[in-house]
């Protein structure tokens, strides 16, 4: 048996998810934590928090840092796993915070950002199922983009497997021209995800542990690591300023009218 195999075995049905909110937000011109923020009148971690429960997480863990408390209060009722605050380390130390809370979890895990609250539960589940039928050790949600400056690039092998992604300052001029790219979501087998973040480094440009540094310890490993292409880009938006939340509502506005 070999190692994609054996962790193919011990793998249950079903996802938990854990949801990135433990950031400042400094663009948005605002002392309010980011996913704060309303949007259409609710905090804008309310959307992926939504999602995951709608698509069917059995668990919600919710990785907090700046404004802790104020964040429990707001989500207090909502059934959700609340970790941190904590150093603001980069997304890998982020997942490493809720590694106690899945000791016994031996399904899939999603994560999530806060700061993309037009996730839809159908891409959640999708990326799930595409991620258990194709037995793999790490799925990444990705997208494409004609105009790819700001996002990590996504590097795969001659055979479509992903080996690795390379962050914007990171990149070398021929894989900044690259225009698949990270939306920041994923979904990664549990022991797995754990026992990788758990051995990350901080060697790059911002001086961060990259949660996306896990793709190059699987394929190392030799476990597969696959991209799943959303369908629509603006549901995978992240929201770093005042403009781009403004066009968020702008989105969802026009969904809920459909």
């Amino acid at each position: 048996m070999n190692d994609n195999e054996e962790i193919q075995t011990i793998e249950t049905e079903g996802f938990s998810t854990i949801i990135l909110a433990a950031g400042k937000g400094t663009r948005m011109k605002s002392d309010l934590a980011k996913v704060l923020h309303s949007l259409c009148g609710a905090p804008m971690l309310t959307y992926p928090v939504a999602a995951a429960q709608a698509a069917g997480s059995e668990k919600n863990v919710v990785v907090i840092g700046h404004q802790a408390e104020q964040i429990r209060e707001k989500f207090r009722d909502q059934g959700l796993i609340f970790v941190g605050p904590q150093e603001l380390l980069g997304t890998g130390h982020a997942v490493l915070q809720a590694a106690e809370a899945f000791r016994d979890h031996g399904g899939a895990i999603v994560i999530l950002c806060g700061d993309v609250p037009l996730i839809l539960p159908r891409t959640i589940k999708a990326l799930y199922e595409r991620h258990r039928s194709a037995r793999a050790a790490v799925t990444v949600l990705t997208m494409i983009q004609e105009e790819p400056a700001g996002y990590g690039r996504v590097i795969k092998t001659e055979d479509g497997h992903i080996c690795k992604i390379v962050e914007e300052k990171d990149a070398s001029a021929d894989e900044k021209k690259i225009c698949e790219v990270n939306t920041g979501l994923y979904c990664v087998r549990s022991a797995f995800l754990f026992s990788a973040v758990a051995t990350l480094g901080n060697r790059n440009a911002q001086k961060e542990y990259y949660l996306t540094d896990i793709i190059e310890i699987a394929c190392k490993n030799g476990l597969r690591a696959i991209s799943f292409l959303a369908s629509d880009p603006m549901e995978v938006m992240g929201i770093n300023t005042p403009e781009e939340l403004e066009r968020a509502g702008r989105v969802k506005e026009m969904r809920d009218l459909r």
